[in-house]
């Protein structure tokens, strides 16, 4: 395990730690919030949902349980539709049919327009 034999023995001689109810009962509330949530409570929206509980609880004192419990946010990335098709616009014929492998230059062309920005509010 890593561990010095000094070390080892150092440790079995400290006391235990006793946490308090009032504790345990924060890390359980902490934990079920977050899980609500779906991972997206950060230490300052939780503690204002433990403050609206009840709780007198600080920002880092959120953070440092946070951490304790191995609690790490995760940012869900927004969905944004790129395509956006009238279903009375016509289609275009499939000239290609899946033959991707021409016989001679500059018959098939191909391009990828994606990454170009464009005015519509709400583009990244």
């Amino acid at each position: 395990m890593r561990v010095s034999r000094s070390g080892y023995y150092d440790w079995l001689k400290r006391p235990a730690k006793v946490v308090t109810a009032e504790t345990l009962n924060l890390y359980r509330r902490v934990k079920w919030l977050f899980k609500q949530s779906r991972q997206s409570l950060g230490n300052r929206e939780m503690t204002k949902k433990l403050r609206e509980e009840g709780f007198s609880v600080g920002r880092y004192k959120v953070r440092t349980v946070m951490n304790r419990l191995s609690l790490k946010v995760t940012q869900r990335v927004a969905y944004k539709v790129t395509t956006k098709r009238k279903h009375s616009d016509a289609v275009a014929d499939n000239l290609l049919n899946q033959n991707f492998n021409p016989v001679a230059p500059n018959q098939v062309w191909a391009g990828d327009v994606t990454y170009l920005k464009t005015g519509e509010a709400g583009c990244i």
